[in-house]
């Protein structure tokens, strides 16, 4: 097997990682305390081609391999977490949803703007009550005089309140599980619309994470993406591509976490000499990376075989999701550790991977939801790829 990139995939990479960190870097540990969001700085990504990676070049997009897309986000996170997860969220269950799924006339009115970073979109499935359970939505969308009028609450939405488009997933008829749920494109300047709050996070102080209201909230006929009974396919297909995304995230916060402990290491002193000098620490840093590796050949596999269109690649995006998100969190407690009570200072980078690290192994599926794929795909097809 070739895991070497193409002189594209390099270039791409570079070209990321000194935006990061001529560009990022110096602001971020401002922009936490602050916990202000990233406008500008996501606005020149996606001038560079990062909200749209791969969507097609007709409507606006850069139209790379899911590999390329990795790269970008593991080079996105490796400085900035909150910012990978907004893009991940804009161009994963957004923009290709929209792309495979949306009319000409949904394409021409979103998309291009989706991909170009004119606008950031947000994906509303979570509710109070239905998070790995997608299937019991109690947002309702009745249809009459020509539009759907949504009346409900969407809970844990990233990117809540600075998207141009959201992605709503309703219910549309009492018909059980999945058959009854129904996808819109919802504006945030529809009436009845409105942000009800802001989430207090622990981790990814940069990213915005809203409850969203919706009283009787007007949706046009137009606005609906697909057919009715569609909307769970719809959102379920698309969680499969973000989990490459969550994944490559995860994989970019581990690696900075590994750097930044490295050079920490070889600075500090302790009993006459640096600490990289000691086994305790080398051990630990050895397995650090060995972790990292194995997880970059899980997460570039995904996305290599999402590129081949197998057949199901939920199995191929779950493994790579579960071991790269825990992945992130062991590193990063590993990376505290190797600082001891300096990783425990806000001063530091390392105690903000360990707090964004947590949320890996929550959002866009629980480890425990990914071992449930896994497993049932093991049982039903014998480990076959």
């Amino acid at each position: 097997m070739d895991f070497s990139l193409t002189d594209q995939q390099i270039l791409l990479r570079d070209t990321i990682r000194q935006f990061m960190e001529m560009e990022m870097r110096p602001i971020l540990r401002e922009y936490e305390r602050e916990k202000r969001f990233p406008s500008a700085q996501l606005r020149q990504l996606g001038d560079m081609g990062c909200c749209g990676m791969l969507i097609p070049e007709e409507w606006g997009g850069a139209d790379m391999d899911t590999i390329s897309y990795a790269l970008m986000l593991e080079e996105v996170a490796r400085v900035c977490a909150s910012t990978a997860v907004a893009l991940s969220v804009t161009n994963s269950v957004v923009a290709i949803p929209l792309w495979k799924h949306g009319n000409d006339a949904q394409r021409e009115k979103y998309l291009r703007r989706l991909a170009r970073g004119e606008i950031l979109g947000a994906f509303c499935l979570t509710e109070p009550q239905a998070g790995s359970d997608a299937a019991n939505l109690q947002l309702r969308a009745v249809k009459r005089d020509g539009a759907y009028y949504l009346t409900g609450t969407k809970s844990w939405v990233t990117n809540g309140g600075v998207s141009g488009m959201y992605l709503v997933f309703a219910r549309t008829s009492d018909e059980p599980s999945a058959r009854g749920v129904t996808a819109f494109l919802v504006e945030p300047e529809f009436a009845g619309f409105r942000v009800s709050r802001y989430e207090d996070k622990m981790g990814l102080h940069l990213s915005r994470t809203a409850e969203l209201a919706f009283d009787d909230c007007r949706v046009p006929e137009e606005n609906r993406l697909g057919g009715e009974g569609q909307g769970l396919k719809i959102a379920l297909e698309a969680l499969d591509g973000g989990r490459v995304g969550i994944a490559a995230q995860a994989l970019g916060l581990a690696q900075g976490a590994l750097e930044t402990s490295v050079r920490y290491a070889k600075q500090r002193k302790a009993f006459g000499k640096n600490i990289s000098e000691f086994q305790g620490i080398q051990w630990m840093l050895a397995d650090m990376q060995t972790e990292i590796e194995a997880a970059r050949v899980l997460v570039h596999q995904a996305a290599w075989m999402r590129d081949q269109g197998v057949s199901r690649p939920g199995p191929v995006a779950s493994r790579a999701k579960l071991y790269a998100s825990e992945m992130a969190n062991r590193v990063a407690y590993r990376a505290v550790q190797v600082h001891g009570s300096s990783g425990y200072s806000r001063e530091t980078d390392v105690e903000r991977y360990y707090r964004d690290a947590r949320v890996l192994t929550i959002y866009e599926g629980t480890s425990e939801m990914q071992r449930t794929v896994i497993a049932r795909d093991l049982l039903q097809h014998g480990g076959d790829s």
